[in-house]
C-alpha cells in the first residue's frame, strides 16, 4: 500500500483496518480511542489528527516502519515517498501512546423537555460552524441544586461526541458539597492525570500545572464538562487556552464573568414536562389513571427535576399507592421536603450545601446574605420587593439589594423584575424551616410588623397626594414622606398598584398572628382609601375593611372606626348592595354624632343622601342633604360643601326639579375648581351626568361626561375616563346608537384593565352584552354575557346574577330593551 502520495488519510487507515481485520469499534478499543474518532478519520471530517492518536493506531494496526512513516506524512498533510526502515528507536511503540480519556457520566434514560436549552449548547459547541477559529467554546449552565444542570450539561456533551474525537474530560468540582470545594491544584493534576500524565510530573504551582494543562489540550479536540463549580475562580485556571477544545461548566452560582461564555440559566421544568418525567418514572398509566393528581404532584415538587425523580422513585417503589395519597402527604408545607428524600441526595440536603457554602465563606456579605435568608422567607406573598426586604431586615435598601443579589448569585433567590424577588417553592420551605429554628417568635412578628408599618407609611403619602383635603389623613400615627420610588401621585399609584396582592396577603398574615390586635391594621386599612378610590378597588377595600372596625373599636380608636365603618359603605355601593350600604351609612353617622365630629358627620350625611336616593327613600336622603350641606358650611369645609351639592342636586333630578337640579350641580362644580381639585372636579362633572342619564336627561348628560372625561385624560386620570366613557356609551345605547356605544365601552375597557379591576371590566363586558342584546345580535351577545360571567365569578354575585339572567333570556329569543343600571356606577 506504500508509495501513494495522492491517498487521504480516510483511505488510507480505511485500508490499513481491512487488512488488519478489524471493525472501527476493534480498532477503537485496541488502539484506546473512541469509535466516533475512527469514525470521524475515515471520513475525512478531521484530517490532521494529534501525534499520539497517529502512535496509537500505527501500534495497534502494526504497521512496519515504511508503513508508519507513509502513514504519519500523510496525517502531516505531506507527500511520501518509501525510504529504508527507520531506525528501530524511532517506531511508535504501543508503550508511547497516550489514553484517550472518555469519562462522561452517562446520559439520564428519562431527561426531559430543555430542548431549547441543549439546541443553544449545541450551538455554541458544534463543530465547525459554532466555534469561532481563534476562541475556545464556553457554555455555562446555571440555577438552583436540583434543577437539571448536570443532565443538561452530559446530554449535551454526548451530542457533541463527533465533535470532540481527542476525548471528554468530566470532573466534578465539588462547588457545593458535599465536603469541601474541590481546590485548583487539586483539579489541575486529576485532569493532568486524566492526559496520561505521570503525577510527579504535575507542578504544584497552580499556575504551572495550568500552563501544562493547556499545553497538553493543545491541538486536540476535547470537550470538558467541569461540574458543579464554585465560582468563576475555581474555573478559570481549569480552561483550554486554544481553539479546538471547549468547556461546559455547571454551577448554582452566577458564572457571568468569565468571559466569552454563553450563559444558560435553568428554571423549572413546565408544567407538562415535570408530569413527562414523572411518567418516565412510575409509568404513563398511573399518571393516566390520575391527571389531576399528578398536575398537583408537579405543582408540589416545585417542578424541580430533582423532587420530581424522588418522589416518582417514591411512588415507583409503592406501586399499590395511588398518586392522591402523596399529594395529600404533601399539602402539608411544613412538612413537605421530608418526602422529598431525607439523604444528603434530596431536596433538603441540596439546598442546605448552597446555604453552607454562603455561611463558611470568609466574605461578610456571604455571611450575612446566610443569615438573612430566614427572615427573608417569613412574609408571605408572590415575591419581595428590594425596598420592603431593607425594612424586614431592618437595613439600609443598598445593603439589602447587595444581600438579594447575592442570594440570586447562588440560585436561593430568583430575579423576576429589577428590585423584584421571588423564592422558589421548596427554597421558601427550607428557608422556613431555618426560621423556626433560628428566630423566635417575636423576632418574625417584629419583621412583619416592620413591613406593614412601611406600607401604612406609602398608603398614608398616596392618600396625602390623591385626597389632599381628605379628613383620614388627621388620623395617621406612622410618619409618612414620598418615598423616593414615587415622586408623584400616579407613580405611587402604580407602585400600590403592582404590591397591593403582597400587601393584602402579608396583612392577613399578621392578623393571624401576636400582631392581631395592633392598631396598624385598621390604620392600614385607612391609609389605604386614597388608593382604593383613585383605582376603584372596591374588591381589595372590602377585603381590608374585615374586622378593621371592630377592632378600632376595641382599641378605643373611636373616630378611626368611625370613617372606616363610613368607606365599608363604597364596595357595597359598587357591587350594587345599596341596602347594605345605607346600613354602614347610618351606622357610620350615629358614630360621628356620639364623638362628636361634625365634618365626619357631613360627609356621612352626603354619602348617604346618595344611597338613599338611588334607593327612593328620598324624603330621608333630603333631609340628610341639608344636614350635610348645614354641617359643611358651618364648619367652613369647601370641600363637603360641594359634595353636598352635587348629592342633593341627584335628588332634585330624581324629583324632577330639574332648575334646582342644574343650580345644586353648578355650586358644586364652582365650589371644586375655586378648591382648585382637579380629581374632585372631575367626580363632581361625573356625577353630574350619571344623575342626568339615571332620569333620561340625556342630552343635558353628554357635555358634562365629556368635561369628566377630558379631566381625567388631562390628569392621566384611567379610572375617572373609564367611568365617563361607561355613563357616555349607556347615553349612546338609550339613543339606539349601539356601534358608538361598543366604540365607547371598548376604549373604557383599554383604560382600566392594565389598572387590574377586574369588577369594572366584568361590568363593561356586561355593558358589552347588553348593547348587543339590544340590537338583536344574539351570537355576539351570548359570548360578551358568557365573558362577564367567567370575570365577575366570585367578584360580584350581583352583577354575575344579572349577567347570568339576560344570557337566558338571549338564548331564549326573547326581545330586551337596553337599560341602564344605576347601581354600576357611583
Amino acid at each position: 500500500m506504500g508509495g501513494l502520495s495522492t491517498v487521504s488519510l480516510g483511505e488510507l487507515l480505511r485500508g490499513f483496518r481491512a487488512r488488519a481485520g478489524l471493525t472501527q469499534a476493534a480498532l477503537a478499543e485496541k488502539a484506546g480511542l473512541s469509535e466516533q474518532a475512527i469514525s470521524v478519520l475515515e471520513r475525512g471530517t478531521r484530517s490532521r489528527p494529534r501525534m499520539d492518536t497517529i502512535r496509537s493506531l500505527t501500534a495497534a494496526l502494526g504497521l512496519d516502519a515504511d508503513e508508519a512513516e507513509q502513514f504519519l506524512a500523510v496525517a502531516r498533510g505531506k507527500s511520501h515517498e518509501p525510504r529504508s526502515p527507520a531506525p528501530e528507536a524511532e517506531i511508535p511503540v504501543a508503550s508511547d501512546a497516550l489514553p484517550v480519556p472518555w469519562q462522561l457520566p452517562p446520559a439520564v434514560p428519562d431527561f426531559t423537555g430543555r430542548a431549547a436549552q441543549v439546541e443553544a449548547i449545541l450551538s455554541v459547541l458544534r463543530a465547525p460552524a459554532g466555534l469561532r477559529g481563534d476562541a475556545v467554546g464556553l457554555v455555562t449552565v446555571t440555577g438552583m441544586g436540583g434543577i437539571g444542570k448536570t443532565a443538561l450539561a452530559v446530554q449535551a456533551a454526548h451530542r457533541l461526541a463527533d465533535s470532540y474525537p481527542d476525548g471528554h474530560l468530566y470532573l466534578n468540582l465539588r462547588g457545593y458539597g458535599p465536603g469541601q470545594p474541590m481546590s485548583a491544584a487539586d483539579a489541575l493534576r486529576q485532569l493532568l492525570r486524566s492526559l496520561g500524565l505521570d503525577a510527579q510530573l504535575i507542578p504544584d504551582a497552580v499556575e504551572e500545572a495550568a500552563a501544562l494543562l493547556r499545553s497538553q489540550l493543545a491541538g486536540r479536540r476535547m470537550l470538558m464538562l467541569l461540574d458543579n463549580a464554585a465560582d468563576g475562580r475555581q474555573v478559570t485556571p481549569l480552561l483550554p487556552g486554544s481553539p479546538g477544545s471547549a468547556a461546559i461548566i455547571t454551577s448554582r452560582g452566577s458564572l457571568a464573568a468569565l468571559p466569552g461564555a454563553r450563559q444558560i440559566r435553568l428554571d423549572a421544568l413546565s408544567e407538562s414536562e415535570s408530569i413527562e418525567l414523572l411518567s418516565g418514572v412510575i409509568g404513563q398509566s398511573r399518571v393516566a389513571a390520575e391527571p389531576d393528581a399528578a398536575e398537583m404532584l408537579a405543582s408540589f415538587t416545585g417542578r424541580l427535576p430533582l423532587a420530581v425523580r424522588l418522589i416518582g422513585g417514591r411512588l415507583a417503589a409503592r406501586p399499590a399507592w395511588p398518586i392522591q395519597h402523596l399529594v395529600d402527604l404533601l399539602r402539608d408545607e411544613e412538612h413537605r421536603l421530608d418526602s422529598l428524600g431525607s439523604d444528603e441526595t434530596g431536596v433538603r440536603a441540596s439546598i442546605a450545601s448552597s446555604v453552607r457554602f454562603l455561611e463558611s465563606s470568609d466574605r461578610d456579605l456571604d455571611r450575612e446574605a446566610a443569615r438573612a435568608l430566614a427572615l427573608l422567607s417569613i412574609p408571605d406573598g408572590a415575591d419581595l420587593l428590594t425596598i420592603v426586604a431593607a425594612h424586614l431586615l431592618d437595613v439600609p435598601v443598598r445593603r439589602a439589594d447587595a444581600i438579594l443579589e447575592r442570594l440570586v448569585d447562588l440560585n436561593l433567590l430568583e430575579s423576576v423584575a429589577p428590585e423584584r424577588y421571588r423564592f422558589h417553592d421548596l427554597i421558601r420551605a427550607y428557608a422556613r424551616e431555618l426560621a423556626d429554628q433560628a428566630l423566635t417568635p417575636p423576632e418574625r412578628d417584629a419583621g412583619l410588623e416592620r413591613i406593614l408599618r412601611f406600607y401604612t407609611s406609602i398608603a398614608w403619602a398616596c392618600q396625602a397626594r390623591t385626597h389632599a383635603t381628605s379628613p383620614r389623613i388627621a388620623l395617621a400615627t406612622v410618619p409618612f414622606t414620598p418615598p423616593p420610588m414615587a415622586a408623584d401621585a400616579e407613580s405611587m399609584l402604580r407602585w400600590l398598584d403592582s404590591e397591593q396582592r403582597n400587601l393584602i396577603d402579608r396583612r392577613d398574615q399578621a392578623a393571624g398572628s401576636s400582631l392581631a390586635g395592633s392598631a396598624l391594621l385598621p390604620e392600614l386599612a385607612l391609609a389605604l382609601f386614597g388608593y382604593h378610590e383613585s383605582r376603584s378597588r372596591w374588591v381589595e377595600m372590602r377585603e381590608l375593611s374585615v374586622g378593621s372596625v371592630e377592632l378600632a373599636e376595641k382599641l378605643d380608636l373611636r373616630l378611626m372606626a368611625a370613617w372606616l365603618e363610613h368607606d365599608r359603605a363604597i364596595p357595597e355601593v359598587e357591587n350594587g348592595s345599596l341596602d347594605a350600604a345605607a346600613a354602614h351609612l347610618l351606622t357610620a353617622l350615629e358614630m360621628f354624632r356620639a364623638l362628636p365630629d361634625r365634618l365626619g358627620q357631613a360627609r356621612c350625611c352626603t354619602s348617604a343622601t346618595h344611597v338613599l336616593g338611588r334607593l327612593n327613600r328620598v324624603p330621608e336622603a333630603l333631609e340628610l342633604g341639608i344636614e350635610a350641606l348645614r354641617l359643611s358650611q358651618q364648619h367652613g369645609d369647601k370641600t363637603i360643601e360641594g359634595v353636598s351639592y352635587i348629592a342633593l342636586g341627584g335628588l332634585y333630578d330624581r324629583n324632577g326639579d330639574f332648575a334646582l337640579a342644574d343650580e345644586a350641580f353648578e355650586r358644586g362644580i364652582v365650589l371644586a375648581a375655586i378648591v382648585g381639585d382637579a380629581r374632585s372636579l372631575g367626580k363632581r362633572y361625573l356625577n353630574t351626568g350619571f344623575s342626568h342619564l339615571l332620569v333620561g336627561r340625556l342630552d343635558d348628560a353628554v357635555e358634562p361626561l365629556l368635561q369628566s372625561i377630558e379631566i381625567g385624560r388631562r390628569a392621566k386620570n384611567n379610572d375617572l375616563q373609564s367611568q365617563g366613557l361607561q355613563c357616555l356609551a349607556a347615553v349612546f345605547a338609550s339613543w339606539g346608537e349601539y356601534e358608538k356605544a361598543h366604540q365607547r365601552i371598548e376604549e373604557g375597557i383599554s383604560l382600566i384593565r392594565p389598572l387590574g379591576n377586574r369588577l369594572r371590566e366584568g361590568c363593561f363586558i356586561l355593558e358589552h352584552g347588553k348593547f348587543s342584546a339590544a340590537a338583536g345580535d344574539f351570537p355576539a351577545a351570548i359570548q360578551f354575557l358568557e365573558a362577564a360571567i367567567a370575570v365577575l365569578h366570585n367578584i360580584s354575585p350581583h352583577f354575575e346574577a344579572a349577567a347570568r339572567e339576560l344570557l337566558e333570556l338571549v338564548r331564549r329569543g326573547d326581545h330586551y330593551t337596553y337599560s341602564f343600571d344605576d347601581s354600576q356606577v357611583r
